[in-house]
């Protein structure tokens, strides 16, 4: 699992690989919901998935290659599950912040952020690979014009300071909730197992859940 950034460096948008090695939170406070969550499904949707990730994230990409099309054909779009992804920016944090910046850009609704960023993640390597502030932005005004961004809309939006406040204030509050890797994730409240990475395992704590709201 990908460990988060520490605070320093998102503040300072370090490209430091420092990394947090204890949470000091509890797990038991749970998901709960916060005012920056974009959440995709039907408002009341019996089960509520939470996940904490990264746009930097190696096993947060995995996730999303291996479980996403599943989780929202069988379970998002049949109205059993609502999704919210919360940000987390993990080294380098600095381009981190500026995928989410531009999932976000131009008031998207939750349909256009979850389609960003599922482009985002699939091209993570591309992004990441120029190991450069400047080859990232160029790989991310090239995923922003596949939605219709313009170059200026993209490179406004990733220079947004807005932007590392709300990912610094989502990382403070998820640190109480006991949240020190990426991905986690929260079934109706309560933390997954890490068998949530994987299709058969996410089938069946999610199952499990319906069931139990039943």
């Amino acid at each position: 699992m990908h460990l988060i950034a520490s605070r320093r460096a998102l503040l300072l948008a370090a490209a430091s690989a420092t990394l947090l090695t204890a949470c000091g939170g509890d797990a038991a406070k749970g998901a709960g919901v916060t005012a920056d969550d974009i959440t995709l499904g039907a408002a009341n949707a019996p089960v509520h998935v939470v996940e904490y990730a990264s746009a930097t994230c190696p096993h947060c990409a995995e996730f999303h290659e291996s479980n996403w099309e599943i989780l929202k054909r069988e379970y998002i779009d049949a109205g059993k599950v609502k999704f919210t992804l919360r940000e987390f920016a993990t080294a380098p944090p600095q381009i981190a912040v500026a995928g989410f910046q531009v999932a976000r850009c131009a008031g998207a609704t939750p349909e256009e952020y979850y389609t960003r960023l599922g482009a985002i993640f699939s091209q993570q390597r591309a992004i990441l690979g120029p190991q450069t502030m400047q080859g990232a932005e160029a790989a991310l005004v090239r995923i922003g014009q596949l939605s219709n961004l313009s170059p200026d809309e993209v490179r406004a939006c990733i220079r947004d300071a807005a932007g590392t406040e709300r990912v610094q204030a989502i990382m403070d509050d998820a640190q109480t909730r006991g949240v020190d890797s990426t991905p986690t994730f929260f079934v109706n409240n309560e933390k997954a197992s890490d068998d949530f990475r994987t299709p058969d395992g996410m089938r069946r704590i999610l199952d499990a859940a319906l069931a139990n709201g039943a």
